[in-house]
């Protein structure tokens, strides 16, 4: 069995910004951690290309909408390899494989007798690809998310009968794990509640999109062409029978990871598609919040919109993804700011875990001939080692329940234990009495295997500090040894050699 999650699929309107950057850091570290525990892990990400907006938008530039999609879309590919993103599948919606997984799906919700030809008016919103439901509540008609005139819409649209499925929809999001966080579940019971309405799945007079097989003027709506890239993505690779070998090949999807924003077409929409197609539905639709910078949205206008390329580029990779999975909680909205960013970074990583690090590295490199010293195991109990298992412990089961900031937190705190384990015992004043050389090594030795801990703890979190913590110990993380194996207590190989201590991460300035 594979675990499957996903991003959304990036519309390719513009590069990415911090939100995109943020949700696909936390698919990312899931995926990391599932591969810890040696489970067969598909992460997906990709682009979606179709639709009203990119057409205009190639236009507006004097191209074809073909070289802009492949423009943005090498965008986003060079942008996740910089941040170090362990991707295993990049779908186009423009793919040719793609376009055949949407004929075949779309056959198969034809036999379910769930497509109709009807007649859709109302006010639509180019930026979101949606009409909007109640454009009489604000009387400039704009779209309240991009603040656009609507546009009014009033065509012949292929339909598909989502009201059909409005018992089973109740019944599916009414299951606690299907939704979370519980918020975004009861936004979406109360939407369900007041009635299921066919939408439309097709859209004429726009180009740039997949063609609907036997209608001419007709390409699939953006949003029923791009839920299928899930599908898709697992075959891209295949040449023939691709929704079968995407069937086969790990869905249904085990965790869709999106903005709480398109919250309504993934727990809605696309599972009422996939049950009319006779497959299984997601196991899990995460649906996170907004990000906002110093408790204000985030927009052109205000010229507060922070550039996850420049961010990288000053911070590098593992300050800006600890701000973002630590101190944000995953489904609740996040600030960046600027002083606390800098003020964390510097508290978690330099001084509490860098320097943890660093200190007790030269100490038994000064004290014990460069080398990690023997456990002489001379006191009765051993509180750090103690506190480590349970450390372990809460760690695993809050990541499992996708509490990374508190899985975060868990590994902060071993941190501050550590550093008060070793403050309390102060092993530099005990070196000066020769009986209490093995209360030393004892000392040295259990802080330097919790500094092991703690670097493999971090490593679906931070995966560059996290090696640089266990190259700096000589302890390698052992990818034939089970993760979870490799945090059992004691093994740190006594008189082996520790090199030189470099400093693991830079303190940032405040500007």
């Amino acid at each position: 069995m594979s675990f499957v999650i996903t991003t959304p699929l990036y519309y390719v309107n513009d590069k990415p910004h911090l939100g995109s950057v943020y949700t696909t850091i936390i698919c990312d570290a899931i995926a990391r951690y599932k591969r810890l525990l040696g489970e067969d892990v598909i992460f997906i990400t990709g682009v979606d290309e179709h639709g009203l907006k990119i057409q205009r938008t190639a236009n507006e530039k004097g191209i074809e909408p073909k070289t802009y999609c492949n423009e943005i879309s090498e965008i986003f590919k060079i942008n996740w390899k910089n941040w170090d993103i362990s991707f295993d599948k990049f779908i186009r919606t423009s793919s040719n494989n793609h376009e055949l997984v949407v004929r075949e799906f779309y056959e198969k919700v034809k036999r379910s007798d769930d497509i109709y030809m009807g007649v859709q008016k109302g006010w639509y919103c180019v930026g979101c690809e949606e009409f909007k439901d109640n454009p009489e509540d604000s009387p400039t008609y704009k779209c309240p998310i991009h603040q656009k005139n609507l546009e009014w819409k009033n065509e012949e649209n292929l339909f598909f009968r989502l009201s059909k499925y409005q018992e089973q929809i109740e019944k599916m999001i009414n299951e606690p794990s299907f939704i979370e966080p519980i918020e975004r579940r009861n936004e979406i019971i109360n939407f369900v509640s007041r009635g299921l309405k066919d939408f439309s799945i097709s859209r004429t007079n726009i180009s740039w999109g997949i063609p609907v097989p036997g209608h001419d003027n007709h390409t699939f709506y953006v949003w029923f062409d791009a839920l299928l890239g899930y599908v898709s993505a697992i075959s891209c690779n295949a040449t023939d029978n691709l929704l079968e070998n995407s069937i086969n090949g790990g869905w249904p999807a085990d965790m869709h990871l999106i903005g709480k924003d398109i919250l309504r077409f993934h727990a809605v929409y696309w599972p009422a598609m996939l049950i009319s197609a006779g497959m299984r539905v997601p196991k899990k639709v995460l649906g996170h919040g907004f990000l906002t910078r110093e408790g204000q949205k985030m927009g052109k206008t205000l010229g507060n919109v922070l550039d996850p390329d420049l961010l990288l580029s000053k911070y590098g990779n593992d300050p800006v993804r600890w701000y973002l999975i630590k101190d944000i909680s995953l489904g609740n909205d996040g600030d960046f700011q600027d002083r606390r960013f800098v003020d964390i970074i510097n508290n978690d990583l330099a001084n509490t875990i860098g320097n943890l690090l660093n200190r007790t590295s030269s100490m038994s490199r000064k004290w014990f001939d460069n080398k990690v010293p023997n456990n002489e195991k001379v006191s009765k109990e051993n509180k750090l080692e103690n506190y480590a298992k349970i450390t372990v412990e809460n760690y695993i089961h809050k990541f499992n329940i996708y509490k990374l900031d508190l899985a975060a937190n868990e590994v902060l705190s071993l941190a501050i234990n550590t550093n008060l384990y070793l403050n309390d015992n102060q092993p530099w004043l005990l070196i000066k009495e020769k009986n209490k050389l093995p209360f030393v090594k004892e000392i040295i030795y259990n802080v330097l295997e919790s500094t092991r801990i703690i670097g493999l703890l971090l490593l679906p979190l931070l995966p560059d500090l996290s090696s640089k913590i266990n190259e700096q110990l000589g302890s390698i993380y052992k990818k034939e040894v089970p993760w979870e194996q490799q945090l059992n207590w004691g093994l740190l190989v006594s008189n082996s050699n520790l090199p030189k201590p470099n400093p693991i991460i830079n303190k940032l300035e405040y500007e």
